[in-house]
């Protein structure tokens, strides 16, 4: 094949794969839609235009469909004004179009409480509490785990005990941390820690196992003592699997996270979505959860990315 035909070939491929991931966003949004837009779908509510005679109902108020029967039946008997309303779902599910004027709002519009972060700053503080957390964690477990997976006698003092630590759940330490951290931000990073810490010395301790024999053997046979082994064929040999592993790591800190904020004080994204949700303003509910998601979506990109830099010869990174 030319080089003219196999750069067209590349170009149509990249074509339909922006395509497939376009229209796996787009098919959950159009569904979304359907749900909100289209009364005849699901919109099990009325929303109240207008109360007539029923003297509880109240303009902007959602009452369920039978209520609302019933209530325009007892109208009709009595010769009242009829109440007006029209279908709608309920309050937990908002429409895309409100939540995207949420999402607007939370940065352009002070919060109504006086004393209530912005979304950013809210967003900003467990972004924070993500990073230190991940960083101690792979300060202590990415050199544990390399040594495991390096030399067995490592492996069979750590391992055993790390496998049955790690089932241990990680939240199961809130009040711990607390009682000993005290209430602000080091109990929520111990929690992340403590949530990433085993399983991240698993998990690389396995990648490194992984590495060519071939390679070590070479290097004991050319006199390669244990440090340079360490720092000049494993830790070279196992460095695009290692960074495609904290990759996927760095997305379970991120799960932690809503743990790791409902304890101590009151500050992070936890908080924020949690009185929100407290005064029934879902549409700022969801525009929070999608926020976590474009953040830690767009962060594993630009990590993809930046890996198919680094590491150019690792043909399982150009997969991705």
């Amino acid at each position: 094949m030319s080089d003219v035909s196999q750069l067209l070939t590349r170009h149509i491929w990249a074509r339909k794969h922006a395509l497939q991931v376009v229209g796996s966003f787009l098919l959950p949004l159009l569904l979304w839609c359907a749900v909100s837009y289209l009364p005849f779908i699901w919109h099990p509510k009325m929303l109240i235009e207008e109360p007539g005679g029923v003297d509880y109902f109240r303009a902007g108020m959602l009452v369920d469909k039978s209520v609302f029967k019933d209530e325009l039946a007892n109208m009709q008997t009595q010769k009242l004004a009829l109440p007006q309303g029209k279908p709608a779902n309920p309050i937990y599910l908002p429409a895309p179009h409100e939540v995207a004027k949420a999402f607007y709002t939370a940065f352009t519009k002070e919060p109504e409480q006086k004393d209530m972060p912005w979304l950013h700053e809210s967003l900003w503080h467990s972004i924070q509490i993500i990073f230190w957390g991940f960083v101690i964690s792979s300060i202590i477990g990415v050199p544990l785990g390399i040594l495991s997976g390096t030399y067995s006698t490592m492996a069979r003092l750590n391992e055993p005990f790390i496998e049955f630590f790690r089932y241990l759940p990680a939240p199961a330490f809130g009040a711990l941390a607390v009682a000993v951290l005290g209430i602000y931000d080091a109990p929520k990073i111990s929690i992340i820690v403590i949530g990433t810490l085993f399983q991240q010395i698993l998990i690389v301790a396995n990648t490194t196992r992984k590495l060519d024999p071939t390679i070590v053997e070479a290097a004991l046979t050319l006199g390669t003592n244990r440090l340079r082994m360490l720092t000049r064929v494993v830790v070279p040999g196992i460095l695009p699997d290692l960074y495609r592993d904290q990759r996927i790591l760095l997305g379970w800190a991120w799960t932690y996270l809503i743990v790791a904020e409902l304890i101590g004080t009151s500050s992070g994204i936890t908080w924020f979505i949690t009185q929100q949700a407290r005064y029934q303003h879902f549409d700022n509910v969801y525009a929070a959860i999608m926020m976590i998601g474009i953040i830690g979506f767009g962060t594993d990109i630009l990590l993809g990315k930046l890996g198919r830099r680094l590491f150019p010869w690792d043909r399982s990174q150009k997969k991705e």
